[in-house]
């Protein structure tokens, strides 16, 4: 934002009176933006229900510093006019003009038990710069801290010709990677591919095909180690590269701007799936949007019709059959010619909403069948990017089993998971996953210690991989064995389970 935009009476009053929530209404009803922000999109924005903001700003406190640090860097709010003392760690790098701080570590913990210090990354959004905390994990597992240190330490105190020669990047290029946010997309660097890379951050007339494979390599690399990092870890990275991506495409020539938008449409896709795996619903929709935008633009026809396969597997999240029917079955009505593996994979969500709708298992059975049909019929995969590559028969089993729990038939559901959930066939987050479900047909068909057991493996994973979808499921597991509370082996899954997952209803 601007400078003046701190300065109105407004901004200046809450900034003055020391309260975020105050902060949060002037900027939502700023004249800067054209027209008010509405409370549900600014709700997004710190991962929190209109509700609940509406009850901040009419009178609830902010005094958590990691809190308020967050919801400053959401709002990009100067550091300058920040009233609260924020720990070193986590003021490391919260601009391209601060790179140059002294280094800071902090041990400080999040209700998750992961790091807030650590770094906060500049990252485009919309139109707007946001700080993307990434904990002491994601540094470690993708050389980012080692990196860092040698972009803002190193060569500063070298001559410019020692510099030149140990390291072909200059201040200004290392600046220009994060301010673009693309530091976040960082894994094994070539120096002089990073170094073209810099300068097509700072200066479009660099943007080419070479920078657009560059970006392409980095979000492949991301999706191979989503399953064991998890969504926390891989989430900044992606929102780097559609960072660089949404910042360079507005000035990069057409015929560049539509394969960055190609490789945008794809991580927009994948930031929605990561998005749906922390539960944060509003940006998941968010990204989803994006996608199916940039896909338009660029002509890619299997990509619309694969965001409807992702919109519709949101919806079964929060149990809405019927968009969820509808949803799936646009994907197989538009104007598109979906790979086999994609029709089979709408076809299965169709079974699933007919289960949850009422369908018998005869019904249901007839379209999984279909499905399995087109997946047989399938090409092979020349490449694990291609859409519907992650789509096999392990996977329509696993979804198979599903579609029989809500058809009430948890038995059958529970010897396809016997016969095919194997922990070296999925990655550790998938794996807890499906044994969540596992452990919910188990629970349904009468057990109670049997899926109380399941449920603790798959809690175990999910914590390791932070997915709150998985947490989500295993909270229908409680209510299940709802019955059977007192007994030890249920009471262990419910001591598994962080009290932050656990809802009043359980």
């Amino acid at each position: 934002m601007p400078e003046s935009f701190w300065e109105t009476p407004e901004m200046r009053s809450a900034l003055d009176a020391c309260d975020m929530a105050a902060v949060m209404r002037a900027f939502r009803t700023h004249t800067y933006h054209g027209k008010d922000i509405s409370q549900e999109v600014a709700a997004g924005w710190v991962g929190l229900t209109q509700s609940r903001l509406s009850r901040i700003e009419n009178g609830v406190k902010i005094n958590d510093v990691p809190q308020l640090m967050r919801w400053a860097g959401v709002l990009g709010i100067p550091k300058d006019l920040w009233w609260f003392r924020a720990p070193r760690a986590a003021t490391r790098l919260t601009s391209s003009e601060t790179a140059e701080q002294p280094r800071a570590q902090s041990e400080q913990e999040s209700r998750h038990g992961h790091m807030i210090g650590g770094l906060l990354l500049p990252v485009l959004i919309g139109n707007r710069t946001v700080l993307v905390p990434v904990d002491g994990r994601t540094m470690a597992t993708s050389e980012l801290g080692a990196l860092l240190d040698e972009l803002t330490v190193r060569g500063e105190s070298e001559s410019p010709a020692a510099t030149e020669q140990v390291e072909p990047m200059n201040p200004l290029n290392r600046r220009a990677l994060l301010k673009a946010g693309l530091a976040t997309a960082i894994s094994s660097v070539d120096k002089s591919e990073l170094r073209h890379v810099a300068l097509a951050m700072d200066d479009s007339r660099y943007m080419d095909r070479s920078v657009v494979t560059y970006l392409r390599k980095r979000l492949a690399e991301c999706k191979s180690d989503d399953g064991t990092l998890g969504s926390g870890a891989t989430l900044p990275v992606v929102l780097g590269i559609l960072s660089a991506i949404e910042s360079r495409a507005r000035d990069a020539r057409p015929e560049i701007r539509r394969e960055l938008l190609s490789v945008g449409a794809d991580g927009a896709e994948f930031a929605g799936w990561l998005y749906r795996d922390t539960r944060n619903v509003p940006q998941a929709l968010y990204w989803h949007d994006r996608a199916m935008e940039w896909s338009q633009e660029t002509g890619d026809l299997g990509m619309q019709g694969y965001v409807l396969i992702r919109k519709s597997q949101l919806a079964f999240d929060d149990r809405e059959p019927s968009r969820m029917l509808t949803l799936a079955q646009a994907a197989q009505n538009g104007p598109w010619e979906l790979p086999s593996r994609l029709r089979a994979e709408a076809v299965q969500q169709e079974a699933r909403a007919d289960a949850m709708l009422g369908a018998s298992t005869d019904a249901v059975e007839r379209k999984l069948d279909r499905a399995r049909s087109l997946l047989l019929a399938a090409d092979p995969i020349n490449s694990d990017t291609a859409l519907g590559a992650h789509y096999n028969e392990t996977i329509l089993t696993m979804q198979a089993a599903i579609c029989y729990t809500e058809a009430g038939n948890p038995r059958r559901s529970v010897d396809l998971y016997a016969d095919a959930l194997r922990e070296d066939v999925f990655s550790p987050r998938d794996y807890g996953f499906f044994l969540s479900w596992m452990a919910t047909s188990l629970a349904v068909a009468g057990e109670p210690d049997h899926p109380a057991k399941t449920g603790i493996a798959s809690a175990m994973r999910a914590t390791n991989a932070d997915s709150r979808r998985t947490k989500q499921e295993l909270q229908r597991v409680l209510v299940a064995l709802q019955p059977w509370q007192h007994r030890p082996a249920v009471k262990e899954l419910r001591e598994a389970m962080h009290p932050n997952d656990l809802t009043p209803s359980v």
